[in-house]
């Protein structure tokens, strides 16, 4: 199974953080994901940058597709950084999202990845056998 990990911060854990000592926090963030990788359980991850820099929307809402820099929603609705796992069980999950070096004010929504056996009845469609193929040529079977 796979579960992504979705930080996400209170406007009291930006504070905290622009108060802590950035080394440190790269350590910690360090250790965890060694601890990660050496379970064999890390797939992906990464921080990203702050809502400010080079980021956009492209809201659905209308005829068109609309790409703007903004405005986001409020603060808790970003999120600042991922992990995608791939473990046992939600259980297993649960037990490495809890061991996350994260401080007060934040959170980590954890979201269970779909996986192609979660469409099986729509594995003989043109669309689903180009994704098996893709994701086959790419590593991601």
């Amino acid at each position: 199974m796979k579960y992504m990990l979705i930080m996400r911060a209170t406007d009291e854990a930006k504070a905290a953080y622009e108060q802590a000592d950035f080394a440190q926090i790269m350590q910690q963030m360090g250790v965890y994901n060694d601890a990660l990788a050496k379970a064999g359980v890390l797939l992906a991850g990464e921080g990203l940058a702050d809502s400010m820099t080079d980021n956009f929307v492209v809201d659905f809402a209308g005829e068109a597709p609309l790409v703007t820099d903004g405005p986001y929603g409020e603060t808790h609705e970003l999120f600042s950084g991922f992990w995608i796992l791939q473990v046992g069980s939600k259980e297993e999950a649960a037990e490495w999202a809890s061991r996350a070096p994260l401080g007060a004010g934040s959170k980590l929504e954890v979201r269970r990845v779909s996986e192609m056996s979660d469409f099986a009845e729509f594995s003989d469609t043109d669309a689903m056998k180009n994704e098996a193929a893709w994701r086959d040529a790419n590593g991601q079977a």
